[in-house]
């Protein structure tokens, strides 16, 4: 015999309760779902009297409460096994600076509860009116270079947007107990580095962040004495490194000693997409942790359908009336069922849609439903499938396949019903995976650079919030919260600040590039079967804060080699001042390959027709045991062979360096993808590993690289400002 369908388990459920409650009204007013997809069995509403009753039915195989499981918001840096075991005391000493759009000071996670007053170095100020500092928040600054303002707009550090305060709580927010999103996500929030301290540098506001901004910013962060510099933003194209305002101030702040964090791009899962790759930054993508947020959909047939969002409303499991938004097209205004379909603002009969839960094709903000007074939305888009938005109305976002059901179930019933489930955190055991949104490399600027560096958590992210911005991405939401989930590779930029600072913390006079080789080389790896676009997606791969405080070699570079970096990337003397702002010159005006700077991975990019063959000279400098021996284990890309000379390198001190060139060979190819393998170091206690690629072809590139190995030249690419509004419908990284 077949499987029962899911009417007839719905049909033995509520007979089944009928027994039990004694009438078919009442079972009918007791059931709340019934389960017949992949197991039997159904949720009620029952007094323990009759819970018990009905376990003793033949065939019951058990009765259970209905617990209310808590979820841990602080559930992304556990992700990475960096617990608060493993915060230490010295962080007190780091400042992690943010370039955003200001902080709310006075958030719980901004406490500066049991902090002494700042580090002696520190030389900053905090600005403005309404705005106060503290022993945590120690600076804060704000740069208008336009004097434009808009009414919501707080002329001080003070955010009003939401997305500085989320970022600097993120990444050194204070552990704060019982917060959530509007009772969603309850549990103890915290930032990577609690007790490091926090300075804001806003030059971000309602019409954007201009570049003469970001550079000021820069230049006051670097003068007042802090150590990591967080920047959660970008423009939608990679700008020449002369004429790109965060690769000219971070590169400053290398000099000056300071890692600069930054985004890599919300423009996935496209290739050539990646922004923010100056080899002197730490380039960020953004990946899922083991949590997603799940609303479902409950058809007046038993149906449940399972889709995603961050839905806090409570419908109390009554049904409601369903409507397909192209039925209900408001033609006076010259609208049709095609326009209507989408919901539109304006494109619905709010007569056929007032109290009324309506299907929609696509996604939207929800400003349509709410316009003609809807109660709640069905969204259909597959695009978004692995990440939930917040709403200003019962949501959920389901699938194109479950986006057919649900009509065909309207089509099939005279008075359709449905209603929309308070939000359930599940369990992602796919994670961790780079997002959809994530940008993808290879860098169109300098292919000779292995872009994005690492991947870091990014998806659903509870962190704080500024009050007076919309707790949705429905701008006009006047709803107020204190802790808000969002997405974006701004959420992943500050957990690798977050890191560095922990790393900084332990190792105050290491360089910036070090710190960002011990984050790259002792990352997780990725699963590559689950990334198409595999190291372009990933980079080094997950981060781990805690491997790498201890990572035993470190690849190192200074000023020097990113300029003959630069020089040999097709800059001259001229071109290479306006980056490095000092009389630095390039002796050679003939462009090559930039295999020689010292970075922690290795990209080999081909040109059409040519044969594999790439040297890679690197040194590495000992951060571990004093005496120590370590040996390389290769793993060759398919169709590609790494030699390696010598591959075992003795250390007799701490700081010893020590050098080793890399060979890749392989013969001619021709529309070739990514292919990858690695080069890893061990001496039995440490571990380090370098990833490598090796292509010459991007289905759905831009622009074609070849121009950009053979000399540097800026690409064709038409794009907007450098901001740009909260979330992924904006494009704010």
């Amino acid at each position: 015999m077949g499987a029962p369908s899911e009417e007839e388990n719905a049909s033995k459920h509520h007979a089944m309760l009928s027994n039990v409650l004694g009438s078919a009204n009442a079972a009918k007013k007791a059931l709340v779902y019934s389960y017949g997809k992949s197991f039997n069995g159904f949720a009620a509403k029952l007094t323990d009297e009759e819970a018990s009753r009905f376990s003793g039915m033949e065939g019951v195989v058990s009765v259970m409460d209905n617990h209310r499981m808590q979820l841990h918001t602080t559930r992304s840096w556990d992700f990475m096994g960096f617990t608060q075991d493993n915060l230490g005391s010295s962080e007190s000493d780091v400042v992690v600076a943010l370039i955003d759009t200001g902080i709310w000071p006075e958030s719980e996670s901004f406490s500066d509860n049991d902090l002494g007053p700042p580090p002696a170095k520190w030389k900053g100020a905090c600005q403005g009116v309404n705005f106060t500092c503290n022993n945590k928040i120690i600076g804060g600054r704000y740069y208008n270079s336009e004097n434009l303002y808009d009414v919501t707009d707080f002329k001080s550090p003070r955010d009003s947007l939401g997305h500085g305060t989320h970022t600097a709580s993120t990444a050194a927010g204070r552990q704060v107990t019982g917060v959530s999103y509007l009772n969603l996500a309850k549990g103890t929030a915290r930032g990577g580095v609690p007790r490091a301290r926090i300075a804001v540098y806003k030059v971000c506001w309602s019409f954007g962040c201009d570049s003469a901004d970001i550079l000021a910013a820069f230049d006051d962060a670097i003068a007042d004495g802090v150590d990591i510099i967080s920047v959660s933003l970008g423009s939608d194209f990679p700008f020449a490194f002369s004429e790109d305002p965060i690769a000219i101030g971070s590169f400053h702040a290398m000099r000056n000693g300071i890692l600069t964090s930054n985004s890599a791009g919300n423009s996935g899962p496209y290739p050539v997409t990646v922004c923010n790759i100056a080899p002197w930054t730490l380039t960020v993508a953004a990946s899922t942790i083991d949590r997603k947020f799940v609303a479902q959909a409950a058809l007046g047939n038993g149906q449940i359908i399972s889709g995603l969002s961050v839905n806090n409303f409570e419908l109390n499991g009554t049904s409601f009336p369903l409507v397909w938004g192209g039925d209900a097209a408001n033609y006076t205004v010259g609208s049709n069922p095609e326009i209507s379909s989408f919901c539109f603002e304006g494109s619905m009969n709010s007569l056929l849609v007032e109290g009324k839960i309506v299907l929609c094709n696509g996604l939207s903000d929800g400003s349509g439903i709410l316009s003609v007074n809807g109660l709640g939305t069905i969204m259909v888009d597959s695009t978004y499938s692995d990440f939930a938005f917040n709403y200003p109305l019962p949501t959920t976002v389901i699938s194109n396949e479950d986006g057919i059901k649900v009509l065909d179930y309207i089509r099939s019933e005279e008075n359709p019903t449905a209603t929309i489930l308070v939000g359930e955190t599940w369990k992602d055991v796919m994670a961790p995976i780079v997002v959809s949104f994530s940008s993808r490399g290879p860098s169109a600027i300098s292919p000779d650079i292995l872009k994005p560096d690492i991947t870091a958590p990014g998806v659903d992210i509870l962190a704080a919030w500024s009050p007076v911005s919309p707790p949705s991405i429905y701008y006009a939401d006047s709803r107020s919260v204190n802790y808000n989930i969002i997405s974006g590779t701004s959420m992943s930029c500050p957990h690798a600040s977050g890191a560095a600072a922990y790393v900084k913390a332990a190792h105050p006079n290491w360089s910036p590039a070090a710190i960002k080789s011990a984050l790259m080389t002792t990352a997780y790896v990725m699963d590559p079967n689950k990334h198409p676009d595999l190291e372009f997606s990933y980079g080094s791969g997950h981060i781990n804060p805690q491997g790498a405080v201890d990572p035993g070699l470190v690849f190192d570079a200074s000023e020097t080699d990113y300029i003959n970096f630069l020089c040999k990337q097709g800059y001259n003397t001229t071109t290479v001042r306006l980056i490095s702002g000092d009389n630095s010159t390039c002796e050679s005006t003939n462009p090559g390959r930039g295999w020689d700077l010292n970075y922690p991975s290795f990209s080999l990019y081909v040109q059409d027709g040519e044969v594999i063959n790439g040297v890679f000279p690197r040194t590495v400098t000992n951060v571990g045991l004093p005496t120590s021996t370590y040996n390389c284990t290769i793993i060759n890309p398919p169709g590609v062979k790494i030699t390696i000379e010598p591959s075992t390198l003795s250390f007799s001190a701490v700081g010893e360096k020590k050098s080793f060139t890399v060979t890749v060979s392989g013969p001619t190819i021709s529309q070739q993808p990514i292919v990858s393998g690695s080069l890893t170091w061990s001496d039995g206690s440490h571990s380090i590993r370098a990833p490598l690629v090796v292509y010459n072809y991007l289905p759905g590139a831009p622009y074609d690289l070849s121009d950009s190995v053979k000399t540097f030249k800026k690409p064709t690419r038409k794009g907007s400002s450098i901001y740009h509004k909260n979330g992924i419908f904006g494009r704010r990284n």
